[in-house]
């Protein structure tokens, strides 16, 4: 069966401005659900949108895969008044009905993961029901406006624990059968099958207010890889600012000199003797930092890429890595996500200060001078620590 997804995105948002592509811990809202689908069991994820810079973004981004696509979203479908199944439609004209099982998947929850997509999936295709969404458990006592409970009995009010609660709607993934979708025009319908996510994905992000929430919330998930249980298998170095002080010159040709340690070198070097990986991810693509790779032979290296997180993710399924098992050197907000989410952190003296705020280690070293020698002097010895 064809397993499609798409992620719709207005380009207008009245109470956050530009709220799909502002950045959530150094990556635009909408690739936090974007990299998750992108890793789970759907064939296809369409990006379905209006605003010209995500497209750009996204068609320049993902090109190294056929598995993520993006399609130009209709003014009228992307007005404050179009419902959601309206552009659903026009989607699924777009693509000219070419699918078995489609699925909606919410920018504004974050916290949505492969796992959960997975889980409505086989509700669908494996469970036979017709649609499934995502819900959350909750154990509140609902009243009315005229003053009556509605969940419970106020006169023989139960311990929580002994509440059974109810279940809420998060928003986050609903799926549909090509059957159902275009019988009903609505996302769900017929035999309707249901997927409990946790606790913390219950808030959608709509307002202000819900960004600081979630963005803390997804922050306190991604910490939970930091075990420092485990020998560090893998380094991963931004450029700008780690290998060189953060400057460049220019000429009236363009990109002129970069400055380069080393010594920083030779501690790649003595990684690699002790079987440690190094790689070097940046979104730059600069022909001075290619040769400086080449010079120092490193073969892991991933220049022009804004979606570093995206990225890492696929390394390490090809490498069998765990997060806890790699450290990551990095000095600007773009590196936040893996920075907090890794088993060691890294970040030069001259480092912004919200990297500052959120490594494990501000380094005595300015990037170019000597930090990524380092991070090296400390890896090393850690890992004699774990053996």
């Amino acid at each position: 069966m064809k397993k499609i997804a798409m992620i719709p995105l207005r380009a207008g948002s009245k109470s956050i401005k530009n709220k799909n592509r502002k950045k959530m811990l150094g990556r635009p809202l909408f690739t936090w659900v974007l990299g998750e689908a992108y890793h789970s069991n759907l064939n296809q994820v369409y990006v379905f949108t209006d605003d010209k810079e995500i497209i750009d973004y996204v068609e320049k981004e993902y090109k190294y895969t056929d598995k993520i696509k993006v399609l130009q979203r209709s003014e009228e479908s992307s007005t404050d008044t179009a419902s959601t199944e309206f552009a659903m439609k026009e989607f699924v004209n777009s693509i000219d009905h070419d699918y078995d099982l489609l699925f909606l998947l919410q920018a504004t929850s974050p916290l949505s993961t492969k796992e959960a997509i997975n889980k409505v999936i086989e509700k669908i295709e494996k469970d036979s029901y017709d649609s499934a969404l995502t819900v959350v458990e909750n154990k509140r006592f609902i009243w009315d406006k005229c003053g009556n409970s509605i969940n419970y009995d106020y006169n023989n009010r139960p311990r929580r624990q002994d509440f059974e609660g109810y279940l809420v709607e998060n928003g986050a993934i609903y799926g549909t059968t090509k059957q159902q979708f275009e019988k009903s025009g609505i996302r769900i319908g017929g035999n309707i099958g249901i997927v409990k996510m946790p606790e913390d994905t219950l808030i959608e992000i709509d307002e202000p207010n819900d960004w600081y929430i979630v963005e803390n919330l997804l922050e306190n998930r991604l910490r939970k890889n930091k075990k420092k249980n485990s020998k560090i298998k893998a380094l991963f170095l931004d450029v700008d600012g780690v290998f060189t002080k953060g400057t460049v010159y220019f000429d009236n040709n363009g990109e002129l000199l970069k400055e380069f340690s080393l010594r920083d070198g030779m501690g790649l070097e003595i990684l690699r003797e002790n079987d440690i990986e190094v790689f070097v991810i940046t979104s730059e693509n600069s022909d001075i930092v290619k040769s400086r790779m080449n010079k120092l032979k490193i073969d892991n290296y991933y220049p022009g890429v804004k979606d570093k997180y995206t990225k890492i993710e696929d390394i390490l399924i090809d490498r069998n890595y765990k997060r806890e098992e790699i450290a990551y050197v990095g000095d600007d907000i773009n590196d936040l996500s893996n920075l907090i989410s890794v088993g060691w952190s890294f970040c030069p003296k001259n480092a912004v200060k919200e990297i500052k705020d959120k490594v494990d280690i501000i380094l005595n070293n300015d990037g170019g001078r000597e930090a990524i020698r380092e991070a090296v002097s400390f890896i090393i010895e850690y890992n004699k620590r774990e053996d």
